[in-house]
């Protein structure tokens, strides 16, 4: 995408919501949901509530990031990575403050459904989880600016959502979530690790300190591999402890795609690399579903 200006509003607004990156938050409850299934305690109506809080508070911390990104000046018009819609003049500050409002207040509204089955537990986490989405990028300590972005993603796309979605459904706390919720995390947040290696020039010019950044080229590459690694390794810890089936090795399909993507992001650079992240993306998406099959079969 070269250019946002061809685009009508609503068109504008769904890019802006970074589709590309919404299987982060659809990822979490597939697998929670999964587990679920496989406990005998699948309920579709929470389930369904927990994937629309999720992409709801992923849009919103786009939104956000975005807002932040454009203020701070990060995020120019020469930029590396996809156009954004603030940068180009066609969103205003306050339609994206507005467009902010009106997708977190969604969430915590829908949200409450959510508690009224769950308890003040999952209060007490979709407040944490706005809240965090807010501080990704805004505040006095923004968590992307300061080295610790990829760990937000992975404990709020990675754990708290896939156990999340499953003591929604279940009313209790599992091993086996905590434990599926790792490949979850770790295949989300490389989707961030992408990001974030494709702009580290541009974010060490704006002082956007991101991991990137703080760490240098060499240690997100060992980072993104690693992150593949620990993925492939937990069905071997599922087989063993929670569920003595072959069929919880399917995601060792999507093995081929994660060694492509690990020579990609050793080969390519700047604006190559957006393939890379799309791919990651996908990989995550194709994982989930992998496991999620496995899990429940």
């Amino acid at each position: 995408m070269n250019s946002l200006s061809n685009n009508s509003k609503i068109q504008i607004w769904f890019i802006t919501a970074r589709p590309k990156t919404l299987l982060a938050a659809i990822v979490p409850v597939i697998v929670g949901s999964a587990i679920a299934f496989n406990d005998g305690s699948f309920k579709f109506i929470p389930a369904a509530a927990a994937l629309l809080c999720s992409l709801l508070i992923q849009i919103g911390t786009n939104f956000v990031n975005d807002l932040y990104d454009f203020m701070k000046g990060t995020d120019k018009k020469d930029r590396v990575g996809p156009r954004r819609a603030l940068v180009e003049g066609l969103l205003t500050v306050n339609e994206m403050k507005a467009g902010i409002a009106v997708t977190f207040i969604s969430a915590f509204l829908l949200g409450l459904y959510l508690v009224y089955i769950g308890g003040w537990l999952i209060l007490i986490i979709g407040i944490v989880s706005i809240a965090a989405g807010f501080a990704y990028t805004a505040g006095p300590y923004p968590l992307a600016y300061n080295g610790l972005g990829d760990v937000f993603v992975f404990v709020f796309f990675g754990m708290v959502a896939t156990t999340g979605t499953y003591f929604v459904q279940t009313g209790d706390i599992s091993l086996f979530a905590f434990w599926a919720s790792i490949p979850v995390g770790a295949l989300v947040t490389n989707i961030l690790v992408v990001n974030n290696y494709r702009d580290i020039d541009e974010d060490r010019i704006s002082k956007k300190n991101t991991l990137a950044v703080k760490l240098g080229k060499t240690f997100t590459r060992l980072q993104y591999v690693s992150f593949m690694i620990i993925s492939y390794l937990v069905p071997f810890v599922v087989y063993i402890t929670f569920k003595n089936s072959p069929f919880v090795f399917l995601p060792l399909l999507s093995f081929p795609l994660s060694v492509k993507l690990v020579k990609m992001i050793y080969k390519l650079e700047g604006s190559e690399l957006n393939k890379t992240l799309e791919l990651t993306a996908k990989l995550s998406g194709i994982y989930a579903i992998l496991f999620a099959i496995g899990i429940i079969l």
